[in-house]
């Protein structure tokens, strides 16, 4: 089955926003459509993309400090401007910024389509459940991923951003195995030693989060990566 490619817009022209998402849904693009920087934040928070399209001039947020925010939550996330700011200054700014590519508007549509396929098949990311939900129950405990807390009656525990994306990563994929490589990929954005270190770490943190109640386990397999195992209990 062939894969839908999750992508999100951040363009405040109305029409532009219009045209360009329609008809990159009609190419078979999954396509969120917001106008300004802190909407595409927000979005990124309870969502995963496979990449962002990035307008350079908006209200609210601009695409380079965006696209500063981006690369400081999400190290390893692909992204492109699409803009109207057509001096060499910007555009060695926007590739500075770890953009993938600089496309000058007015762009046609079938070649944004064209450079997005390329883009992506290059990035050959792996595929990751996309969270539809921001709250969920695990077991005696509620876990807000939005507001990064864990709620055990009426006590809240404050999570840090890498303990929240670890966890909402594990409950997304619960009672399955979550490699290292995945998990380091979605949170830190490189697979290496000494993430995978701070890895077990946070590990140790969101056991000590959750010891409250026992049939919450996150399982390590040796080698390969964790299992958040969350056991349903049999009414006596």
């Amino acid at each position: 089955m062939e894969k839908t490619y999750k992508i999100i817009l951040v363009e405040d022209d109305a029409t532009l926003g219009y045209l360009l998402s329609e008809y990159l849904q009609i190419k078979g693009f999954q396509l969120t459509w917001v106008q300004n920087g802190k909407l595409a934040l927000k979005e990124m928070e309870s969502n995963l993309f496979d990449l962002g399209i990035l307008d350079v001039m908006m209200p609210e947020m601009d695409g380079f400090t965006l696209a500063s925010e981006i690369q400081n939550r999400y190290s390893d996330f692909p992204f492109i401007f699409l803009t109207a700011k057509s001096l060499k200054i910007d555009v060695l700014k926007g590739f500075s910024m770890g953009a993938m590519d600089y496309l000058k508007k007015p762009i046609d549509e079938e070649e944004l389509a064209i450079r997005i396929e390329a883009l992506l098949s290059r990035v050959g990311k792996t595929r990751i459940k996309t969270p539809s939900e921001t709250i969920y129950d695990l077991g005696k405990y509620q876990f807000n991923c939005l507001n990064l807390e864990l709620s055990y009656n009426s006590q809240v525990i404050h999570l840090t951003y890498r303990e929240n994306e670890i966890l909402k990563f594990l409950v997304v994929n619960k009672n399955q195995l979550c490699s290292h490589k995945d998990i380091l990929l979605r949170v830190w954005g490189k697979n290496d030693y000494f993430n995978k270190k701070s890895l077990n770490v946070f590990i140790t943190h969101l056991r000590k989060h959750l010891d409250k109640d026992p049939s919450i386990k996150i399982k390590n397999v040796h080698g390969q990566g964790f299992i958040l195992k969350i056991e349903n209990k049999k009414p006596s």
